[in-house]
């Protein structure tokens, strides 16, 4: 078997960098950029190129068989890679009731692209990296000797592929005609922490990395910490987490949140995808208000996803 040509795939990396004139953050002397990952590829958006990429060079070829939620933005990207690579791939669902329902829009788009959907109950999506249980899934979607990317693909490839996010923003960055601006802080939201793990590395001993987890429970610092350790040998760069702002939980987008996203849509043009991207703009405010950056930082926004549908 050989690897995918991803380079056919003609991502634009490194990702653009654009400016925003907002009065919430220029009130306190904060300059806000927004890293536009959403614009490296129309379909594999993002931190799912980055982590993506690297697991589907290591497949060379092979099934890929991933896990997700009936919502998951990983789901959507892994299915959509086996279709422009030819590659097929097997989406294991947490929840086997949603097996007799119709298929979500997220789902559909799923199945649309070729991906093969695998419902299973939930006590067993939760011992899915238990050596038996996940023998047991690759038997019964006949995938044996499948290539498994784990739950939002965050693994070792996948952190040291995010590690690269930091790099480009390691260097003072270009923005329009100013080619010469250095970012304090990087902040995105987080959901298994493999983009923050790989971010924080890539940054400079100047710079840190502000995660906004989208889950609640509090959990996601160990195993940030893990993902680290497994892919650089131990913890790398200065971050930290603001438990604060997910509203609830995963897929939780009040009436108060989603108002808020579609106001910064109207200021600025540009899409708030609501999951992730919202979270982390609405909490960047508040804490441009509690006075968490000192005046003159430079803040860069990493934009994950887009809206979908």
């Amino acid at each position: 078997m050989t690897s995918p040509d991803l380079a056919a795939l003609r991502p634009r990396l490194p990702s653009p960098v654009q400016e925003i004139a907002d009065g919430r953050f220029g009130r306190h002397g904060i300059r806000l950029l927004l890293k536009r990952d959403d614009l490296i590829h129309p379909d594999l958006i993002g931190n799912k190129w980055r982590k993506l990429a690297p697991n589907l060079t290591a497949a060379a070829g092979r099934t890929v068989v991933t896990f997700g939620g009936a919502y998951s933005n990983h789901l959507r990207a892994t299915a959509a890679a086996g279709r422009l690579l030819g590659l097929p791939t097997v989406g294991v669902v947490r929840g086997q009731e949603l097996s007799d329902r119709p298929l979500n829009p997220s789902l559909t788009r799923c199945a649309a692209d070729g991906m093969r959907l695998h419902f299973v109950d939930r006590s067993t999506y939760r011992r899915k990296s238990e050596p038996e249980t996940l023998a047991g899934i690759l038997r019964a979607v006949d995938a044996v000797d499948a290539y498994v990317v784990p739950e939002g693909g965050s693994n070792s490839l996948a952190v040291r592929g995010c590690r690269a996010l930091g790099e480009e923003l390691r260097a003072r960055v270009g923005v329009d005609a100013d080619a010469d601006v250095h970012v304090d802080v990087v902040a995105l939201a987080c959901g298994t922490g493999g983009t923050l793990a790989g971010l924080a590395a890539g940054l400079g001993p100047d710079q840190r990395a502000l995660g906004i987890p989208v889950l609640r429970g509090g959990f996601l610092a160990a195993d940030i910490e893990g993902l680290q350790e497994r892919a650089f040998g131990g913890r790398r760069g200065d971050w930290s987490l603001d438990d604060r702002f997910h509203f609830g939980g995963y897929a939780r987008v009040p009436a108060e949140l989603d108002a808020f996203a579609g106001d910064f849509e109207r200021r600025h043009g540009v899409p708030v995808e609501r999951l992730y991207v919202a979270k982390l703009l609405y909490g960047l405010v508040a804490l441009a208000d509690e006075g968490a950056f000192p005046r003159g930082s430079t803040v860069a926004a990493v934009i994950t996803g887009r809206p979908f549908p």
